[in-house]
């Protein structure tokens, strides 16, 4: 990011896009006055959220053991790539890594034998995305706890089990099944039909979700007779004919505009939908109309466009105001918030401590 004079300020735009709405306060937990802010901070704190190695924070006294015994009802979730046990629990992870080793690039990319086949990973970080959520939920879930009884709670997430509950339909495909799953592409590997189909100027998404759908969309198409063929008369026969539905779907779809099919499907309750690039998405009318796009003032003189939250609270709406902030923006004002004096806040930067 840049300041209003153009000159970078050091923000990279992953870091705007997770820090709205936070303040900013350096600590650096090799000083023991470091190590004393934390505690100050975890004593008045509901929550503490850290993603750490294995075993890093004990060695600072900053462990759920120690920092419980200042705040008895403190909620303390540890999030690591492969949880506090087991024999990969020291081990550095990233997103790209637990995709690969969760199983979720053998489903994702083109089948065998198709053009640029092979396994891929999702264009964004989704196992990171999905462990905060799933970090979130069972915070809350002990916030919760602790409203009946007053107790705390430690929470350990690892990213590799977080993959392994996200596989979902593909994990319960092999288990009832003993078939491994293999990569399909974009068709859908339960329910048909489902997949990209080109157009005569550009693909849609076509997402058929069951035989009430699937006969709208043989009437959209002129194809009445579809509906009633025995080899697609469910979603289960779909599935052991689809070779031939999806050349036959590929072929009527070619001979057609894409707005007039989406036009077509829409009026019929089919879902579908043109592929969008991310400028696309972010100009969309229903993506303009919920305000997902919004910008906030930062303190280094310009406005910093930001992706809304998609949470919408009918009694307390959500309200951005807080920008993300410049590291360390907020150390003074948090610090004195904590009791400590201009003199000791001095004394802690002079030391190196902040």
């Amino acid at each position: 990011m840049k300041d209003a004079q153009g000159v970078p300020t050091g923000e990279a735009a992953y870091y705007l896009a997770v820090n709205r709405g936070k303040r900013s306060l350096t600590v650096n937990l090799d000083h023991p006055g470091g190590q004393e802010i934390v505690r100050r901070l975890a004593a008045q704190s509901d929550v503490v959220l850290e993603n750490f190695k294995a075993g890093t924070l004990a060695k600072y006294g900053l462990d759920y053991a120690s920092l419980s015994a200042v705040n008895p009802a403190l909620v303390y979730c540890s999030v690591t790539g492969f949880g506090q046990t087991g024999p990969r629990r020291d081990q550095p992870a990233y997103d790209f890594l637990i995709q690969a080793m969760g199983g979720l690039m053998s489903v994702t990319g083109e089948r065998d034998g198709s053009p640029g086949a092979g396994p891929q990973k999702v264009g964004v970080p989704v196992v990171d995305l999905m462990t905060g959520m799933y970090a979130t939920v069972a915070v809350l879930a002990a916030l919760t706890r602790r409203a009946r009884t007053g107790l705390g709670e430690y929470i350990d997430i690892a990213m590799l089990d977080v993959q392994v509950a996200t596989l979902a339909n593909q994990a319960m495909n092999y288990l009832v099944s003993g078939n491994t799953p293999q990569r399909t592409g974009n068709a859908h590997p339960n329910i048909q039909p489902q997949d990209v189909y080109a157009c005569l100027d550009g693909d849609i998404i076509l997402v058929v979700g069951n035989d009430g759908q699937f006969h709208r969309l043989c009437g959209a198409l002129g194809q009445p007779d579809w509906a009633t063929d025995e080899r697609f008369s469910t979603n289960a026969r779909r599935i052991a004919h689809i070779g031939t539905l999806s050349a036959m779907l590929r072929e009527a779809f070619g001979r057609l505009e894409r707005n007039d099919v989406i036009a077509r499907l829409d009026a019929a309750g089919v879902p579908c939908g043109p592929i969008n690039s991310i400028p696309q998405v972010l100009d969309d009318p229903q993506v303009c109309h919920r305000d997902m796009v919004q910008s906030l003032s930062h303190p280094a003189g310009v406005d910093v466009p930001t992706v809304a939250s998609p949470m919408r609270f009918a009694a307390a709406p959500v309200r951005h105001q807080r920008p993300p902030p410049l590291l360390g923006e907020h150390s003074d004002e948090l610090l004195r918030e904590l009791g400590y004096s201009v003199d000791q806040v001095a004394s802690l930067r002079t030391a190196g401590a902040i």
